[in-house]
């Protein structure tokens, strides 16, 4: 009986295939194994997105060979992809490498690996039609759900188009009917992905699909709540802001990865927007919906990137007073415009940029929690902490993973309740709560 195990890294969109190849395996035969140690084939699903990833993709590549030198290690995802040639004639710990860009070969790939056939499979990317996935990696009652791949938005220092390609979008009506079969299934919450949801369907009506299809998901029935994650702020339809007031099930929660705000490193980012637009949009969003939760990321160290430029990045920080806030380094792509731009801003100096927005952005995360305590929330349990009468759970200002969390104490939760609690307190980046008596 052949088995097999992923071992998943990088961001979301990885671990949505990741459920498509083991749902593919297991549709040809294959037994998913609990954990690596009992598994024939190791499927490592690598992130290639930037230089930490990728050394964290090889890394664990090199691990689990060395730990279990019998194992038949498959290296999969996107350095797979991007790197086919490379890792084909270079890793010797790989026994295959296979591209994401057309999971449908993945049964192929894996039968190769086991066998002893080293193949390299890196095929081009075929347009976006994933099968529906039966097995899910997430929390309980929560779930993923991909309705485009790649992008065409072409920043200057993103690697994504080279990896995943072309935007392309799911057909509506298919991306409608997986949701209803999630929901049917019992998902609770199901965050919307893509590399820009902005952008969703401009390659099939050149216009933005995003408020359509989110009137489809209104119409159907059930306790369920939706998260958008990841719209470019150049590309954000207003329309979305609707669509949450119709619907509340919708969730006002918006993903915008700002990146910068000064105008010279903005336009070498290839991007059109500037402070005055970005602050004006969060202006629009906030009036709309005055309970809009905010994330973005900013990335500091990009090329040419002054103390000016920096000065203005702080300051645009504590005007847009975004509740979430990631803060990362530039890392220097190959093939990227940005790879052989001038003005390279010291490493040192780009992580102690990267810090002081860190230590500048706890504060106003802080106070932004603030407006949660006394009120009562709906929330996600995603686990129990083992010994105590404490749940982990996330409300709506929480997406999964990046955001802090509702610690709700009492009332003995397990994975997967959905639960009404009382706010009680800031602990840090979380939220303390206790249930709320019926």
């Amino acid at each position: 009986m052949n088995t097999f195990y992923i071992d998943n890294h990088g961001c979301a969109k990885n671990q949505v295939d990741a459920e498509e190849m083991a749902t593919r395996l297991v549709s040809d035969g294959w037994t998913q194994s609990a954990g690596l140690a009992d598994a024939a084939l190791v499927i490592v699903n690598t992130c290639g997105f930037i230089e930490d990833a990728k050394k964290e993709s090889i890394e664990a590549v090199m691990a689990v060979k060395a730990a279990y030198p019998g194992k038949k290690v498959l290296v999969a995802g996107c350095l797979a992809q991007r790197y086919s040639d490379v890792l084909g004639a270079d890793m010797a710990e790989a026994d295959g490498i296979f591209g994401n860009g057309n999971l449908s070969l993945v049964g192929q790939a894996a039968l190769a690996a086991v066998a002893g056939d080293r193949k390299t499979i890196a095929p081009e990317r075929i347009a976006y039609a994933p099968t529906r996935r039966s097995t899910l990696m997430g929390f309980p009652r929560s779930a993923y759900l991909k309705i485009a791949e790649g992008c065409n938005n072409r920043c200057s220092f993103c690697a994504i188009p080279l990896i995943r390609g072309d935007i392309s979008s799911r057909d509506p009506d298919d991306v409608a009917a997986e949701f209803a079969e999630l929901v049917s299934g019992g998902a609770f919450e199901v965050c919307l992905i893509g590399q820009d949801l902005g952008s969703y369907g401009l390659d099939r009506a050149r216009r933005p699909l995003l408020p359509e299809l989110l009137s489809s998901l209104s119409s159907v029935a059930g306790d369920w709540r939706v998260r958008m994650l990841y719209i470019h702020p150049d590309r954000f339809p207003r329309a979305l802001l609707d669509a949450c007031t119709r619907d509340p099930r919708i969730l006002p929660y918006f993903d915008l990865p700002f990146q910068h705000a000064s105008e010279p490193i903005l336009r070498s980012m290839n991007r059109s927007g500037d402070a005055a637009a970005y602050l004006s949009l969060l202006a629009d969003i906030r009036s709309s919906l005055p309970g809009a939760v905010i994330r973005s990321t900013f990335l500091v160290g990009f090329p040419g990137e002054t103390d000016d430029d920096f000065a203005a990045l702080m300051r645009f920080q504590e005007a847009a007073r975004v509740d979430w806030l990631g803060a990362f380094a530039y890392s220097r792509e190959e093939d990227t415009p940005a790879y052989s731009m001038k003005g390279r801003v010291p490493r040192r100096l780009a992580v102690a940029r990267k810090k002081e927005i860190e230590e500048a952005q706890r504060p106003i995360t802080e106070l932004a929690l603030e407006r949660f305590v006394g009120t009562a929330q709906r929330v996600l349990v995603e686990e129990r902490i083992e010994g105590e009468d404490l749940a982990i759970a996330r409300g709506y200002m929480n997406a999964p993973e990046v955001d802090g969390s509702v610690v709700v104490v009492g009332g003995s939760l397990s994975a997967g309740d959905v639960v009404d609690v009382h706010v009680k307190a800031v602990r840090g980046v979380d939220l303390e709560a206790v249930p709320r008596a019926r």
